[in-house]
């Protein structure tokens, strides 16, 4: 029997590149031959401190079976190789990306209360192809099921198509915040979610985007895809004392900005954005955050500003990534800054980007 290459994830700074054998296409699932997939910062967590959505050592997902070890890899593009017999509304030959988000449609069970309500990126079964369910995008290819097919039109190149996970994280976050075009907005971290912000802000209307980061590097790409200013929280020569970030954007606004998304997830950057935003704003979360922060009721109380969060995305969120792509109103291909060979991921992509992060937005495996 034919095998498959795959990036398996054993614990803790242990990858292994194995063959393995080829997972079961069942009546509604689909097999993809995978194009591209992105690395995301889940990735690298798993690797340097995992398991964290990855099962436990000796336990296994309690909505999927899966154990350990796992394919990594869930920002999927491919191509639809064969199709199970109860699959009828996609097609041997279909270019795609991969919604991996799982969620009761694939575990064949009634809706829970969430799911019902639209929001099954908030499944109380949810589980992620690449993480908590079987096969991932850092392999030859992957079985999923029908429903996480998201199609892709020919003038889409499919290492575009790669992208289109996180640009859906940042879709999601734009949504849920309650944005309206001409909005001012604080980006804070120019990582690749923070620069999916910003290309999808300036995509939706966005009045002026001001982006807050350290990294000279990651700075110029922010001026590059479209920034109105970029600020460098250190650089005292850009505020008038206290906060330079929030002394730039109050002298730039009327009283602050009317969204500002924290994609960096630290103290100093929680508190810049509550102070960045105007009375009656909203603070969106979008890192995830290694520890508890601290808050002052108080700060939102006495403003009415609204502190939210948000969680990956839903087949919505796709489809507007996708379309963007497609008129040319999107042009993401610049967040790629390298393609690596499945055989060489571990080195050249994984070890890579923790060792010069700065130097990358987004580096993509390229198995076939």
């Amino acid at each position: 029997m034919a095998t498959v290459k795959a990036v398996r994830f054993y614990g803790q700074r242990n990858l292994k590149i194995e063959e393995i054998a080829p997972q079961t296409c069942g009546p509604f699932d689909v097999r993809v031959k995978v194009a591209f997939c992105g690395i995301c910062g889940s990735d690298i967590h798993e690797y340097l401190g995992g398991p964290i959505l990855t099962p436990k050592l000796g336990s296994k997902d309690p909505h999927t079976g899966l154990q350990l070890p796992v394919t990594l890899g869930h920002e999927i593009s491919g191509e639809v190789v064969e199709v199970g017999p109860a699959v009828t509304t996609v097609a041997v030959g279909q270019r795609c990306a991969i919604n991996p988000s799982v969620d009761d449609r694939h575990h064949g069970t009634d809706p829970c209360r969430t799911c019902r309500l639209g929001k099954p990126n908030l499944c109380k079964r949810w589980a992620c192809y690449g993480l908590s369910a079987p096969g991932g995008g850092f392999s030859d290819e992957i079985v999923v099921h029908s429903a996480s097919i998201v199609p892709i039109p020919d003038s889409v190149p499919l290492r575009v198509a790669a992208l289109c996970e996180p640009l859906a994280v940042a879709c999601h976050m734009i949504r849920v915040s309650g944005f309206q075009p001409g909005d001012s907005i604080l980006v804070l971290g120019a990582g690749p979610i923070g620069l999916a912000l910003l290309l999808l802000l300036k995509v939706r209307g966005a009045g002026q985007v001001f982006v807050s980061e350290i990294s000279p590097s990651r700075a110029e790409k922010a001026r590059q895809f479209g920034a109105d200013a970029v600020i460098d929280p250190t650089n005292d020569s850009m505020g008038e004392g206290g906060d330079v970030v929030v002394s730039f954007v109050q002298r730039k606004t009327e009283d602050g900005v009317d969204v500002s998304f924290d994609a960096t997830g630290i103290q100093a950057t929680l508190d810049t954005a509550i102070a960045a935003t105007r009375a009656g704003g909203t603070i969106f979360n979008v890192a995830i955050h290694e520890k508890p922060l601290l808050i002052n009721p108080n700060a939102l109380t006495l403003t009415e500003k609204k502190y939210m969060g948000g969680l990956c995305y839903t087949s919505e969120d796709f489809a507007v990534v996708v379309e963007a792509l497609a008129s040319g109103k999107l042009r993401a291909e610049e967040m790629i800054t390298a393609v690596v060979p499945l055989r060489n991921a571990i080195e050249g992509a994984f070890e890579e980007l923790i060792n010069n992060k700065d130097n990358h937005i987004k580096i993509i495996v390229h198995p076939n």
